[in-house]
């Protein structure tokens, strides 16, 4: 496997060393996934950029939480499933949903089941979604600003989820509690 290098804010290019400092002081840990993304300084910027606009949708922030996990679990991304994991947890989704999503299942609660199951069909089918599919969507309550929104949370999962099959990003010590494995081997 190609060895690709756990950044720190001073090992980092110089031009992503900023976004890992600031993202650093936030957090309060530098998230592994970031570190790797820095040896492509630009990759880093994309990611960050996008996450920033996906976090100023229409859909609430459990929503997002959930469209992320679910996109996460579906792609075998055992960082972003962990991350968002806690992410779900910190944007107030049931307990059991949460793990329902781990486990590649629906959430029970019916509005992020529909996030979910929409969101792990464009991933499936490859964006070619199915009317039968956007209309179970729409008809759980949701505009179709909405169902675009999605690919946004498509396309920011499509960039850290590959990255870290990529890269063999390890889970940080402060994501442990949330350390999942693929159902699906």
């Amino acid at each position: 496997m190609t060895d690709f290098t756990l950044h720190t804010v001073d090992s980092a290019p110089q031009e992503a060393r900023e976004r890992l400092e600031s993202t650093q002081k936030q957090m309060g840990f530098l998230p592994n996934l970031f570190a790797k993304m820095a040896e492509a300084p630009v990759l880093l910027e994309a990611y960050q950029t996008l996450d920033e606009i996906y976090s100023r949708t229409s859909l609430t922030p459990a929503q997002q939480q959930v469209a992320l996990l679910a996109i996460s679990a579906t792609n075998g991304c055992s960082f972003c499933v962990a991350a968002h994991s806690g992410g779900a947890k910190a944007a107030k989704v049931p307990e059991g949903d949460i793990e329902k999503l781990r486990e590649l299942k629906n959430p029970d609660d019916p509005k992020l089941n529909a996030v979910a199951r929409f969101a792990k069909h464009l991933v499936e089918a490859r964006g070619w979604a199915e009317e039968a599919e956007m209309q179970a969507f729409l008809g759980a309550g949701f505009e179709k600003q909405q169902l675009l929104e999605l690919v946004i949370a498509v396309s920011l999962k499509t960039l850290s989820n590959y990255t870290n099959h990529i890269a063999g990003t390890p889970l940080n010590d402060e994501l442990k509690a949330f350390e999942w494995q693929n159902p699906r081997g």
